[in-house]
C-alpha cells in the first residue's frame, strides 16, 4: 500500500510539474532562432530524401485531422494506419454521402496547415512549452486509435521525442524546437498539396481525397486540390506572420 502511496505521490508530482510549465508563459527565442528554425524546417521539406522521413509527421497530422473531424460530425472512428511510404489511412462508419463524409475527407490535407496555424497562435501567446506537451497529449490520444505496427511505433517515437525535449532539455531549446515544428507543420502542409496533383496528372491518384470530394459533391477534383492548396499557402502566411511577430502574453 505504501508503495501505491508513493507512486501516487510521484506521480502527482510530475503532472503538477508538468502543467505548471505547459501553462507558463515563456519568452520567445531571439529572432535570429525564429528564422534560423524556419530555414531549417524549409530544408527539410524542400531536401527529398528528408522529406521522405519528416513527412511521416505530416502523416499523422493529416490521418489525426481525418479523425477528429470524423468525431466531430458523428462519424464513428474505427482506426487509423500509417504505413512506411508515408500513406496513412482513417476508416470511419456513418452515412457514405453528406455533410460529415464530406468534412472528413476535406480536413485532410488542411489538417496539418491548420494545427500549425494553432501552434503559431499558442507561440503568438508566448506558450511554446505548453505546445509541445498538448502535442504529446494529441498523439496519446491518437495512439488509441492506431491500428498497425508502423503506425504504432511511428506515433510513439514521434511521442517519446516531444517528450525528451519537454522534460529534460532547457527551456530556451524547448521553445527553439517548438518554434522548428510549427514551421515544419506549417511548411510541410503545402507540399502534398502539390505532390496530390503531380500523382493526380499521371493518373495514380484516382481515390485521393480530392477525388472522393468530387466524387461526393459533384465539384472536380482540381478545384478541391486548389482549395488545399489556398488553405494551407494561408495558414503559412497567417501563422508564419504570427511567428515573426511580436509575443503577445496576457
Amino acid at each position: 500500500m505504501a508503495a501505491v502511496d508513493d507512486f501516487l505521490t510521484t506521480a502527482g508530482d510530475v503532472l503538477a510539474q508538468i502543467w505548471t510549465a505547459a501553462t507558463t508563459a515563456v519568452d520567445p527565442p531571439d529572432r535570429t532562432v525564429v528564422i534560423a528554425a524556419g530555414l531549417v524546417a524549409l530544408a527539410v521539406v524542400a531536401v527529398s530524401p528528408v522529406w521522405r522521413v519528416a513527412r511521416h509527421v505530416i502523416t499523422i497530422a493529416h490521418e489525426g485531422a481525418h479523425a477528429v473531424v470524423a468525431m466531430l460530425t458523428g462519424r464513428r472512428l474505427d482506426g487509423i494506419r500509417l504505413h512506411s511510404d508515408t500513406s496513412g489511412l482513417t476508416v470511419t462508419a456513418g452515412r457514405p454521402r453528406g455533410l460529415g463524409m464530406i468534412l472528413t475527407a476535406f480536413a485532410g490535407y488542411v489538417g496539418p496547415g491548420l494545427v500549425g496555424l494553432g501552434a503559431a497562435w499558442l507561440l503568438r501567446a508566448g506558450y511554446a512549452v505548453g505546445l509541445l506537451w498538448l502535442l504529446v497529449v494529441l498523439l496519446a490520444l491518437l495512439l488509441l486509435k492506431i491500428r498497425n505496427w508502423f503506425g504504432l511505433w511511428s506515433v510513439l517515437v514521434s511521442g517519446a521525442l516531444l517528450v525528451g525535449v519537454s522534460w529534460w532539455l532547457d527551456p530556451t531549446v524547448q521553445s527553439a524546437v517548438a518554434y522548428a515544428v510549427t514551421w515544419f507543420l506549417l511548411l510541410g502542409a503545402v507540399r502534398p498539396v502539390a505532390e496530390l496533383q503531380s500523382q493526380r496528372a499521371r493518373g495514380r491518384a484516382r481515390t485521393s481525397d480530392a477525388d472522393q470530394l468530387g466524387r461526393l459533391t459533384g465539384v472536380p477534383g482540381i478545384v478541391w486540390v486548389l482549395i488545399f492548396f489556398l488553405v494551407t499557402v494561408g495558414a503559412l502566411v497567417l501563422g508564419g506572420s504570427w511567428i515573426v511577430g511580436p509575443v503577445t502574453t496576457a
